[in-house]
């Protein structure tokens, strides 16, 4: 029996649980199931219940509460030992040290946020200083965690690659507004699927062995590539659990990408062998 708490994905049963907490019929269905699908939406408690209970969950979520925010993902590039920008975390204000660990300029990014609305580009001391100051407003309203990052020269373009299941989409985000440093749609940046399709082939490969290693099967990924640098190797800067679909087509081309790869996925498992 398949189990489905994803509103756009029909299967045995089906369970909406958006709004709410899992509660002891979730947990049952879930016992009785041999797979189970979760919304991209899907929260912690969920997921624990799902994954404790059944051996067989999509999407693979375990990288994604383990190692929250961005954080958690820095936590996560290391232990993996990939290649990412050089970065210091810290969970309050009150342990930045007094030298700091970049020289201008360097990127200040809060452990939330989407679409570049917390991350910045630090040019100065005073700069540096309104960031400060938004990180104390933030922890005075129970929000505390910060980065500071080498601010990585890179022609103002960032590579998305999407994975979905076993499909990995890749293009470039590209930023004309040489006075924008964020290279999200959000903020003006265009769509480009052709350029350097050798730079996109290792980034590509990159995220599939991260993917194998790491068991993510829905996420996109950013990576930035150096123009300082002769030997063009891809540099893992985020991991989005949650992210734009223009890129993919849309709404209704990703859902039928993710309705696809979900089927997949389920045949791989050969549930119906030896009954």
């Amino acid at each position: 029996m398949i189990v489905s708490f994803h509103p756009c994905f029909g299967a045995d049963k089906y369970i909406i649980c958006a709004g709410r907490k899992p509660d002891d019929n979730d947990l049952a269905a879930i016992k009785a199931a041999d797979a189970v699908i979760l919304s991209q939406g899907c929260d912690e408690a969920l997921y624990k219940m799902a994954s404790k209970n059944c051996s067989n969950i999509f999407p693979d979520y375990e990288a994604r509460f383990k190692y929250p925010g961005k954080i958690g993902q820095i936590h996560l590039f290391r232990e993996t030992n990939v290649l990412h920008p050089k970065s210091v975390t810290f969970e309050r204000v009150d342990y930045l040290p007094e030298n700091l660990p970049f020289d201008f300029p360097f990127v200040f990014k809060f452990d939330w946020g989407g679409e570049g609305d917390a991350v910045f580009l630090i040019t100065s001391p005073e700069k540096f200083k309104d960031a400060v100051q938004k990180a104390l407003n933030f922890e005075r309203a129970g929000h505390a965690g910060f980065l500071i990052q080498e601010y990585i020269p890179s022609q103002n373009r960032s590579l998305r690659v999407v994975v979905i299941g076993q499909k990995f989409i890749s293009y470039w985000r590209i930023q004309n507004n040489a006075e924008e440093f964020c290279t999200s749609l959000a903020r003006g940046a265009v769509l480009d699927f052709d350029a350097d399709p050798d730079l996109q082939e290792a980034a590509v490969s990159s995220a599939k062995h991260f993917c194998k290693m790491t068991g993510i099967n829905l996420a996109g990924f950013d990576f930035l590539f150096s123009s300082e640098v002769n030997i063009k190797e891809p540099l893992f800067l985020e991991i989005n659990y949650f992210f734009g679909r223009k890129g993919l087509g849309g709404s209704e081309k990703y859902y039928q990408i993710l309705e696809s790869e979900i089927k997949k996925w389920i045949e791989s498992l050969k549930l119906n062998e030896g009954k």
